[in-house]
């Protein structure tokens, strides 16, 4: 407050830096209090919620079945490597089929191809009436095509879900994104003066339904590319196996 040679008292203006010290400091404090993780959740729109709400629980269903697949693509990984060790190291065809046929149930996915091959072979050879070698040789064939075949859908289970949920959580994310930034500017309209404290809220609460889309996404897409390409890899092997089993067999004429 002044006050001039006549006795008038006038307000002194503020300073450009009271103004913003005066314009920042509350609204800090009120998004310091607000913003926090449970916070943005528990005021979020119901229909963010609800997007937050699926977007969870397919991260929790995509880490489940990435245990799941990597579990089981190392186990058919070391078992096919076991089997097609013990193969090559020159031991009794008649021997190794009879263990195969013994644990199917433990055995892995090589090992049952060899089983089916190596079963159909027999059968073939010893009925009646059938000479033709060439026909038993692809009985044989026909066996492990089919055996392989099962194995490699086993293999390729779920994958789908994985690819699907990579590609489709980031726009269910950015849905719940679209959504809360709406959300947040609708309620401007009931404010007398926009500030940053009227949009935060909804703008936080936007970018947290993107963050669990991007969570759920992203592990997802990395499995699938890893998963896929493990069982690429195995199939070359099985049949990389079954031609060469099938010219052993192709000898035993």
């Amino acid at each position: 407050m002044v006050v001039s040679q006549a006795g008038i008292k006038f307000r002194q203006p503020a300073t450009l830096e009271a103004v913003f010290v005066s314009f920042y400091s509350g609204p800090t404090m009120n998004i310091s209090q607000d913003m926090s993780f449970v916070t943005l959740i528990a005021q979020a729109s119901l229909v963010v919620q609800i997007v937050m709400l699926i977007l969870a629980g397919v991260s929790v269903l995509s880490w489940s079945t990435i245990f799941k697949k990597w579990r089981m693509l190392s186990n058919a990984r070391k078992l096919s490597q076991e089997f097609e060790k013990d193969f090559w190291s020159g031991g009794d065809l008649n021997t190794l089929y009879q263990r195969a046929s013994a644990r199917r149930n433990e055995a892995g996915p090589l090992e049952r191809i060899f089983e089916a091959g190596m079963g159909e072979f027999i059968r073939a050879r010893d009925k009646k009436g059938l000479t033709d070698h060439s026909l038993i040789i692809d009985n044989a064939r026909r066996a492990m095509k089919a055996a392989f075949q099962r194995e490699n859908d086993v293999l390729e289970q779920n994958l789908p879900f994985l690819a699907s949920a990579g590609s489709v959580s980031p726009y269910i994310g950015l849905f719940g994104t679209v959504w809360g930034i709406m959300h947040a500017f609708r309620g401007l309209a009931n404010v007398q003066q926009a500030t940053l404290a009227s949009v935060a809220p909804g703008i936080a609460e936007a970018l947290v339904a993107t963050a669990i889309g991007l969570f759920a996404a992203i592990p997802a897409v990395i499995a699938f590319n890893r998963f896929a390409t493990e069982v690429d890899r195995l199939a070359i092997q099985f049949e990389t196996f079954i031609e060469e089993f099938l010219n052993i067999l192709q000898r035993q004429h």
